[in-house]
């Protein structure tokens, strides 16, 4: 009889992932079902979840053992496998957290306590299971342990927050007895007191061995790699958005670390990437992305293209067209009294896992001293309340690729008390991928989203380690302690066909406000009206003369002037009556005239400062001198009064302020 022919280690491992996600499905279908409100339906389901868990982490330990040199054939994308494999994983043992706590929850709410029972058989459980992870944990340090010491110095102080934490202050040496790779190690004080402690709050205290070490730590700490799974060849990213951050956050690292260390920010606090990004150009801005864009051959508009039976520009629709809603920040770590906290705001922008694909959309929050911790936004924004708070996204991309995926980064503008040097940080970062492996969207829901430390090149840093997601205890010990990690809720909305139609008349890439999505719209037909159907030649590239279209862009900069004109427009249009409204190019000509009279002075006008991010008196400063202005112009029934005023100054006369020069605004590549 022929011998069986041993499966390959991976493949081995992939279906034993497929059984348990069977399984955990299976739970998960069991406990919608109405006996599962029974208290011992209700226990039975939560042993379960600590069985199944304590599967998942024996099989993500062998996947984590496995290298390509235990294949006994090649295998075509390993270590894409593999990363697979590791967000399967990932992905079922947050399910059965989900169920557990919800369990949980049912049986605080409806017995107050566990009986005696319960207590000692979920403690036979956690023992049995505690003792499986012993085991294997023994097995897993042995592998991780050094031969010989290493001396660290404390570059901060850090108070035990958990049982078998070490509390040290900053500059105590600490003996360095072992290193885990999620970056909590095994340290023993002068005193010779044992216990975990941050590796972020530690560096290297020998001279001799600083190199060596420091090489090392540089590795650990903030080597650039592909999001790949471990074992995998570490590259060096080298694309030119990575080099210019890197060159960027580099200038300001001293001042983060300064901060670091005196305790003023959480240890996975950064520089902000994606701020960076944007003080780069104009290439990750919104008016660069409301340009229409070339075809290849220059001869004609990619993105922009005229319909003639409706007699407008062409719908256009696109690989990712959703509405995203903000809901709230939560446990968001909070600095120190050194430095004072200017705007707490997020940053989002469409993301492949290497290159920004979309321009930067930022939302400030807002937040009230009872609950510092919590960040919120302000959805479905009315003409009372800036655009700038709007927690209502639409998101727009034709983007192929199979990563795509909205980057989060949650940002705070600061001032420093002591030297008055201002800047701006990440407080942690999240990726929402848009598709599974299997190319298929992501349902639309709610998403509660655990945040990261460090940058978004940067891997398994923990926000504030003080309250890292270690895997130690049960499994409702986990969940607990996974709710005090900092998270960002979203949602995902679906759309309808009114949503649909209004967002294919925007460019294909393109992430705003849904408070201005009309005004966008009325933008881009008056600019197919003047490329596409007004022009006398479609090949002639002479400027055009046009002041709208030569400045609308600049308000997606200056998004008090929006609200402005936002407002202004809502006041006209309330006072159209029914048949105006349905006609398309009256409402087009009332549009330009409401421009004319609100914008045009306004961006012209010497009174109002330069727009300067998160500087409260210069936009109070701004807002007293737009309303001012409305204000005349609802009194004067216009602009003209003020124009012709002698009180009124305003910008030397520029040709730029009237003619459109398409060609030199076009997107000639898309991004």
């Amino acid at each position: 009889m022929l011998a069986r022919r041993q499966r390959d280690p991976l493949q081995a491992l992939r279906r034993r992932s497929q059984e348990l996600k069977q399984q955990v499905d299976s739970l998960l279908s069991e406990s919608q079902l109405k006996e599962a409100l029974e208290p011992n339906k209700r226990q039975d389901i939560y042993q379960r979840c600590i069985q199944l868990k304590h599967a998942i982490d024996e099989n993500r330990n062998a996947l984590q053992k496995l290298s390509k040199a235990d294949e006994p054939a090649p295998v075509a994308n390993y270590n894409q496998r593999k990363e697979e494999e590791h967000n399967l994983l990932d992905k079922l043992t947050h399910q059965l957290q989900g169920l557990a706590l919800t369990i949980s929850r049912r049986n605080i709410t409806e017995v107050g306590a566990p009986t005696e029972e319960e207590e000692s058989e979920s403690e036979e459980s956690e023992d049995s299971g505690e003792e499986e992870e012993d085991a294997e944990e023994e097995e897993e340090n042995e592998s991780h342990k050094q031969s010989t010491s290493e001396e660290y110095v404390a570059v901060g102080n850090f108070t035990a927050q958990q049982v078998g934490d070490l509390t040290f202050k900053k500059g105590e040496i600490l003996f360095i007895i072992e290193k885990k790779p999620d970056g909590w190690w095994i340290a023993k004080d002068a005193k010779g007191n044992e216990g975990l402690v941050p590796r972020t709050y530690l560096e290297p205290y020998s001279k001799e061995e600083d190199q060596e070490s420091s090489e090392e730590g540089s590795e650990e700490d903030v080597e650039v790699v592909d999001e790949t799974a471990d074992g995998a060849e570490v590259k060096q990213r080298t694309d030119s958005h990575w080099s210019a951050i890197q060159k960027a956050i580099s200038e300001q690292i001293n001042t983060v670390d300064v901060l670091t260390t005196m305790g003023a920010i959480p240890a996975g606090f950064r520089p902000s990437t994606l701020s960076q990004l944007l003080e780069e150009g104009n290439q990750f801005r919104a008016s660069y992305f409301l340009q229409p864009e070339l075809m290849p051959s220059q001869l004609a508009f990619r993105d922009l293209m005229w319909d003639a039976t409706e007699g407008t520009i062409r719908s256009r629709p696109s690989r990712i067209s959703l509405i995203l809603t903000l809901w709230s920040c939560k446990m968001i770590p909070l600095p120190g009294m050194s430095i004072q906290v200017l705007s707490r705001h997020v940053r989002l922008c469409l993301f492949d896992g290497n290159k920004v694909l979309s321009n930067i959309h930022t939302v400030r929050a807002t937040w009230q001293s009872k609950k510092p911790k919590t960040w919120t936004f302000s959805p479905q924004v009315t003409r009372i309340l800036p655009c700038l708070l709007d927690g209502d996204c639409f998101i727009r991309s034709n983007s192929v690729s199979p990563d795509l995926g909205i980057l989060f980064e949650l940002g705070i503008s600061y001032i420093r008390n002591s030297t008055g040097e201002r800047g701006e940080l990440s407080c942690g970062w999240v990726f929402l991928k848009l598709f599974d492996a299997s190319g298929v969207p992501i349902p639309a829901k709610t998403y509660e989203l655990f945040l990261n430390g460090g940058t978004p090149y940067e891997k398994g840093v923990d926000v504030d380690p003080s309250v890292s997601r270690r895997a130690h205890g049960s499994v409702f010990y986990q969940m607990m302690a996974m709710r005090r990690q900092p998270q960002l809720l979203v949602k995902l909305r679906s759309l309808n066909r009114r949503s649909r139609n209004v967002l294919s008349l925007l460019p294909e890439t393109l992430i705003g406000s849904m408070c201005s999505i009309h005004l966008l719209i009325f933008y881009r037909q008056i600019l197919g009206d003047v490329l596409l159907k007004d022009r006398m030649s479609l090949q002639s590239t002479d400027l055009i003369s046009h002041p709208m279209l030569a400045t609308f862009p600049m308000l997606l900069e200056q998004p008090d002037v929006m609200d402005a004109f936002r407002s202004s427009w809502a006041e006209k249009e309330s006072m159209l009556k029914r048949s105006e409204k349905r006609d398309k190019e009256f409402l087009k000509s009332t549009f330009l005239l409401v421009y004319h009279d609100c914008v045009l002075p306004l961006l012209h006008s010497t009174r109002l400062p330069p727009f300067r991010w998160a500087e409260e008196e210069t936009e109070a400063a701004r807002w007293k001198i737009i309303t001012d202005f409305l204000k005349q112009n609802q009194e004067n029934q216009g602009a003209l009064q003020a124009l012709l005023s002698p009180d009124g100054v305003h910008e030397p006369f520029d040709l730029s302020e009237q003619t459109y020069d398409f060609l030199g605004e076009m997107r000639k590549n898309a991004v």
